[in-house]
């Protein structure tokens, strides 16, 4: 299959569709369609999770994190699922073990920021950011961890 840039991506969009591909492909559909991973499934399979114990996800912690995370800007740099200017929050999720160390580390990352860990690209610091609600926004990150 072959696509050509024409002005816009919708003339890529509509050549894809009228080949019969979905945009709500599998896995299993990219391979016979000759479509390769994206850079979120190359990055989700080549993370070493590192070592520690997973301690119980507390639900209602995570929920009142998911709620900050989207009053934040932190979408404007982190996708669930998807690969953006900072890694997706399932990637963060699948490396560190849910425990009280990491959430703590994560929430020193959310208000003072930094780089290096994934890549060449600068988290900004929130100093705005309570350490509680930071905790709490880690707890939601790391809740996804159990999410497909």
């Amino acid at each position: 299959m072959k696509c050509f840039l024409w002005r816009s991506s919708v003339f890529c969009l509509a050549l894809i569709a009228a080949q019969g591909c979905r945009s709500d492909e599998t896995k299993n559909d990219r391979k016979a369609t000759g479509f390769t991973k994206t850079a979120s499934e190359k990055m989700m399979e080549n993370i070493e999770p590192l070592p520690g114990k997973n301690d119980p996800i507390d639900i209602e912690a995570a929920q009142q994190g998911e709620v900050l995370i989207s009053y934040s800007d932190c979408y404007t740099c982190h996708k669930a699922d998807k690969l953006s200017v900072g890694p997706p929050f399932k990637a963060i999720a699948k490396r560190y073990p849910a425990n009280g160390a990491y959430r703590e580390m994560l929430a020193q990352k959310i208000m003072l920021g930094g780089s290096g860990i994934w890549g060449s690209a600068v988290m900004i610091p929130h100093p705005g950011i309570s350490r509680e609600d930071a905790k709490l926004m880690a707890h939601y990150i790391l809740s996804l961890k159990n999410n497909p």
